[in-house]
């Protein structure tokens, strides 16, 4: 298992970040025709938000975007690349956007997934997650903190 590690993005690796992001959605593109184009506006998250990426041999292997609101931490994206699954690195990167929550003195912490992205519920269900709701093709999740 490779070792990572993971740190606040900087302008410079916008589009090293929108790479890993567009080959982490790429498994999806086939079977989801109304797929968003995920790494748009990866600068600009960057700049505005709380952004973390994780680095392999000074790689970015996955990204994690966060939306800090009033009560809540959205967790607007998660990204690991194709080959870096199974590591562990996404389970870290969550681990990492729960401790922000708490370091933010937020006790929730909630994301939107696409409906025909079964596979990403069911993980963020075994991590604790809860389905609130659904709007179209979005499924949204909640966690306490």
């Amino acid at each position: 298992m490779p070792s990572f590690t993971i740190r606040r993005a900087e302008a410079r690796d916008s589009k090293e970040s929108a790479e890993c992001i567009d080959e982490a959605y790429s498994i999806y593109a086939e079977r989801i025709d109304d797929l968003p184009a995920v790494s748009e506006g990866i600068a600009e998250a960057i700049e505005q938000h709380r952004v973390w990426v994780a680095e392999i041999e000074d790689q970015i292997a996955g990204v994690l975007i966060l939306v800090v609101n009033d009560t809540f931490l959205l967790l607007e994206n998660i990204a690991v690349r194709p080959g870096n699954t199974g590591t562990g690195l996404g389970r870290a990167l969550i681990t990492r956007a729960e401790q922000d929550c708490r370091d933010l003195g937020l006790d929730e912490i909630r994301l939107s997934t696409h409906a025909d992205m079964p596979e990403n519920v069911a993980i963020y269900s075994r991590l604790g997650w809860h389905e609130t709701g659904r709007s179209g093709n979005k499924v949204h999740m909640s966690k306490s903190i």
